[in-house]
């Protein structure tokens, strides 16, 4: 018996919705890393890009369990001295950009920085509203929050 490994060629990519209204943020992250990195085909391979297209709408009403959104801090760095910055998810919920959020957990949950990494969280659209431009793909809506009563506040 041979091991399968797919190419390029072979692999169709999908077009997935995922409404965040109300879904726990850290649940949500993991399972959009896992539809990216197309682990849930049969035909997953770790060094080709098998996953789907995912495009989550409402990043702003994202949830968040127990007090971390005030007491969990995100931190960066400017790269001077003296330069560490840091914010908390409900400031940066409230701000301008609230998607960034959901791009920062899912890429924290991604493999290692690497090219492969960077063009499966290319494939990743994340917009803080209910409208996106994506209508012309014929997405198909995955119902993350019914498939699990913890997935939803």
């Amino acid at each position: 018996m041979n091991t399968y490994s797919a190419k390029p060629s072979e692999v169709t990519k999908k077009w997935l919705i995922i409404d965040a209204e109300g879904v726990v943020l850290g649940r949500l992250a993991s399972k959009v890393a896992y539809l990216l990195r197309g682990k849930h085909k049969p035909i997953f391979t770790p060094h080709i890009d098998t996953g789907d297209h995912v495009v989550v709408i409402n990043a702003q009403k994202v949830k968040l369990t127990g007090k971390k959104l005030k007491d969990k801090v995100y931190y960066r760095h400017t790269g001077f001295a003296g330069g560490i910055k840091e914010t908390t998810p409900e400031f940066i919920l409230n701000s301008k950009h609230p998607e960034r959020v959901i791009e920062k957990a899912v890429e924290r949950m991604m493999p290692k920085e690497s090219p492969l990494a960077r063009q499966q969280l290319g494939k990743l659209r994340v917009y803080p509203g209910t409208e996106h431009p994506h209508t012309a793909q014929q997405a198909e809506v995955y119902d993350f929050a019914k498939m699990n009563p913890k997935n939803k506040r």
